[in-house]
């Protein structure tokens, strides 16, 4: 009975931690850049692989937080944004991979 009471604690804690970081995710991100802003559907690419395909850090911070203007050892945004999205979407044969596609003013 008391392994039972335990395994039940455990549940509820780790179903609290699942909703409370599924909670935090935007549906949609945008970015905003010179060339129009690029608008990211997390909702409808949540599922398609796995999470630290983009998040590769495995704290599931936002990608500006690395990947900024200047890089250090993160590669710059652009570069970033660009090898895995659009790589992503030729790949996969569907998405946007030109320019305006993604980009709107």
């Amino acid at each position: 009975m008391k392994k039972l009471a335990v395994l039940l604690i455990v549940a509820a804690f780790v179903g609290t931690a699942f909703f409370a970081i599924a909670a935090d995710k935007p549906a949609k991100v945008t970015f905003e850049v010179k060339m129009g802003n690029v608008s990211f559907d997390h909702a409808k690419h949540e599922g398609l692989t796995d999470c630290a395909t983009c998040h590769h850090t495995g704290d599931q911070q936002s990608c500006k937080s690395c990947h900024q203007k200047k890089a250090g050892d993160a590669p710059k945004s652009k570069d970033a944004f660009h090898k895995n999205c659009k790589d992503c979407h030729k790949k996969e044969g569907k998405g946007p991979t030109k320019c305006k596609e993604c980009h709107v003013k």
